[in-house]
């Protein structure tokens, strides 16, 4: 059974556990979800295993299939060059944009969103995925376009079990400092070149990974 913090209600507890684990891999492409039987591990109804499951579905971890159910999500390698191609015309897009409008209020908040690294866990690399989905949905909303930010930030909700792959716990602290730094001078070319090295360097790490260590885990052929 789940253990529920002060304030937090089972869905929350049943989205956040079912979100790492589908994240770190261990619900794997495919699996159907029984809720039924969520219900029973959480010690809930059916209820909020349901909710917790459209929460996931709205971001493109579960796909729900009428009279069919909850399947956790298949991603295929042709759907996932797409989603990182558009995250650099985004992530770009944003940085270009922000060069000329982000306060310093703005750029204090960037400049705290990492906290210190903790190691390789579980716990540890979904905190490392919420903070650089938040460094690029604050750097976002920078650019003044509210849209732009929450289409960036549904894309990172949809690559976030990719983004793990990469393994960045450690120097991604340091590759948003550079960033955020050439944005403090304003200075577009390095922050759009910085950028770009950053999204690149995750791009080949996670399509290596995919293609290669994780093939049998990450099935890449056609959505079934």
């Amino acid at each position: 059974m789940a253990t529920t913090q002060p304030g937090e209600t089972s869905k929350s507890v049943i989205y956040k556990q079912l979100r790492r684990a589908i994240i770190m891999g261990h619900l794997k492409p495919g699996l159907k979800l029984d809720v039924d039987e969520l219900a029973r591990k959480y010690g809930t109804s059916v209820t909020p295993v349901r909710d917790a499951l459209q929460m996931l579905g709205q971001e493109g971890l579960v796909t729900i299939k009428s009279r069919s159910g909850y399947f956790v999500t298949y991603t295929t390698l042709k759907e996932l060059r797409d989603l990182l191609d558009l995250r650099e015309i985004l992530e770009v897009a944003a940085v270009e944009r922000a060069i000329g409008r982000i306060t310093e209020e703005q750029l204090e908040q960037l400049a705290h969103v990492h906290a210190p690294y903790t190691g390789d866990d579980d716990e540890s690399y979904d905190r490392y995925t919420d903070e650089n989905r938040r460094f690029h949905y604050l750097l976002a909303k920078a650019s003044g376009n509210d849209q732009l930010a929450e289409t960036l930030g549904r894309l990172h909700d949809r690559l976030a079990r990719f983004m793990v792959l990469r393994h960045a716990g450690r120097i991604q602290p340091e590759s948003h400092a550079r960033i955020l730094e050439a944005i403090r001078q304003r200075d577009r070319d390095r922050a759009v070149e910085l950028t770009r090295q950053e999204l690149n360097a995750t791009r080949d790490a996670i399509l290596e990974r995919v293609m290669q260590e994780e093939a049998a885990n990450w099935p890449v052929g056609a959505i079934r």
